[in-house]
């Protein structure tokens, strides 16, 4: 499918014309919300409620003419699955999927429910769509950035802290992203720089692994982008300041809960 059918078949969201509401009257859309965050997530309360005004703004308000059903997988894997079928089982005008976990989940579900996308870093090479002109199949949205951002975290730690002389890169190795992002940063030649990797996999091994870097001296971390730190910035941020560890994030909400450069 072309970006413009594809837009034109979304009949929903803030992508539905004002003139075919018109025509069509207050019939009742749906729209399906997947987040890979946990329900009390400040951050993604936000930006949920920001999503909703738009959507206001627009002419789509909840409960007289548009219907939003949310679900929160809390960064579990297994409700992913479990709750795109939901979603889908739903028969929604269109599904907004928030990371690249959700929308695997999502297009394992449907290849003709349409869903827009955001906070995905690269949509083509996950193979969500066919390029980024033209997405074809029946999901299209926002790419949160290019890999190469992630050799720029290096960058800036050096900058920040000059003394740091070994940074422990936390990313999940499970997931295209974070392979992605560590050979980004892998790829900085001109920076003396040792390079240890902490998996962001059990909060318990987290601690344990952090600890053990900390113990050696000039140490700094980049943290990359993934599920697990988006759900567990409290903790990712307390090792950091527990061992005095110059840290860069790549959100601003890791600074919002305690995130600093030591």
């Amino acid at each position: 499918m072309r970006r413009r059918e594809f837009i034109t078949a979304l009949g929903g969201a803030a992508t539905w014309p004002i003139a075919a509401r018109a025509q069509q009257g207050e019939r009742m859309r749906r729209i399906g919300v997947l987040l890979n965050r946990v329900a009390d997530d400040p951050e993604a309360q936000a930006r949920l409620k920001v999503f909703a005004q738009g959507l206001q703004q627009l002419g789509w308000a909840e409960g007289r003419n548009a219907r939003m059903d949310v679900r929160w997988t809390a960064g579990v894997a297994a409700n992913l699955h479990r709750y795109a079928a939901e979603l889908v089982a739903l028969m929604p005008d269109v599904i907004l999927a928030d990371g690249a976990v959700s929308v695997s989940a999502l297009q394992g579900a449907t290849r003709t429910v349409p869903i827009v996308f955001v906070a995905v870093p690269d949509p083509v090479g996950a193979g969500f769509v066919k390029s980024m002109a033209r997405p074809g199949g029946n999901s299209t949205g926002f790419t949160a950035f290019e890999y190469a951002i992630a050799a720029k975290w290096l960058e800036l730690l050096k900058e920040i802290a000059p003394r740091v002389t070994r940074a422990a890169v936390l990313r999940d190795p499970t997931i295209a992203v974070g392979i992605g992002q560590f050979a980004a940063i892998q790829a900085v030649g001109p920076i003396a720089m040792e390079l240890s990797v902490v998996d962001l996999r059990d909060a318990d091994a987290i601690e344990q692994d952090v600890a053990e870097f900390a113990r050696g001296s000039n140490g700094g971390l980049i943290v990359t982008v993934g599920p697990f730190g988006a759900n567990h910035p409290s903790l990712i941020t307390s090792l950091a300041n527990r061992y005095k560890l110059p840290a860069v994030y790549p959100f601003r909400y890791f600074v919002g809960v305690g995130g600093r450069c030591r």
